[in-house]
């Protein structure tokens, strides 16, 4: 029964916090009035599906990730709607969504657990140390203080949720992970969202967009390398179980 109550757990915090991520950039498509072909949350088989008026909603079968499919995302599009076609700002604005949304969903989560257990101004005192032990463990990667064994993938996360208990110590880490989801997808790296963002901001300085064939070819670089890591970082969760 434990394994069935921890798999549930698992299954629900990367599940809400992906659907939170991908519906920041879901919402504020809509708001720039970029068409969304598709929603989804999961990866693999399709489970469910609903078409839209505009959009197809599914869910799928993994749920270790999601997407927003946009209109010329992928392949630039003159059609009505189109992301290719949108503003800067706004395409700035719909990439950096998701991993805002997880960021504040983070901070106010982290507010109400603190102002449950002190007085009100201790508990944004608290948020600031919160956010700012966030920064620090990303700047300690970057300077060398961290190394690549000492960091935690799915597998490691999955590990510290299941041995959470309780509401308020599940919620914590919650938001915990919720933070770093959010301040993780905005470095710049492609294919983070960063990344992109990196991409948009230097597409605007030049004033004309780089060619598909660098772009495909910068994020299937990045990509790799990510995946690659991933891999050595679950290699090494798998060891300190």
């Amino acid at each position: 029964m434990s394994v069935i109550i921890n798999a549930i757990k698992i299954i629900f915090l990367l599940g809400f916090l992906v659907l939170i991520h991908e519906s920041g950039h879901f919402f504020m498509a809509k708001l720039c009035k970029v068409r969304v072909n598709e929603f989804a949350i999961g990866f693999g088989p399709t489970i469910w599906k609903k078409q839209g008026k505009i959009t197809k909603y599914a869910l799928r079968l993994i749920p270790l990730g999601g997407f927003v499919s946009m209109e010329g995302e992928e392949e630039r599009s003159t059609q009505e709607g189109s992301f290719s076609e949108a503003s800067i700002i706004k395409r700035v604005a719909i990439v950096a969504a998701g991993g805002l949304v997880n960021i504040i969903f983070a901070i106010i989560v982290f507010w109400c657990l603190s102002a449950s257990f002190v007085g009100i101004q201790n508990a944004f005192y608290n948020v600031g140390l919160f956010i700012k032990s966030m920064f620090e463990g990303i700047a300690q990667i970057f300077t060398g203080h961290v190394t690549i064994d000492q960091m935690t993938g799915p597998v490691g996360i999955s590990n510290i949720v299941a041995k959470t208990s309780g509401i308020a110590d599940f919620i914590y880490i919650l938001s915990v992970i919720s933070l770093s989801l959010g301040v993780t997808n905005l470095l710049p790296f492609p294919p983070l969202d960063g990344g992109k963002i990196l991409l948009l901001i230097v597409e605007g300085i030049r004033r004309k967009p780089f060619s598909q064939k660098f772009e495909m070819a910068l994020q299937s670089a990045g990509f790799f390398v990510l995946i690659t890591l991933s891999i050595f970082v679950a290699y090494n969760d798998v060891l300190k179980l």
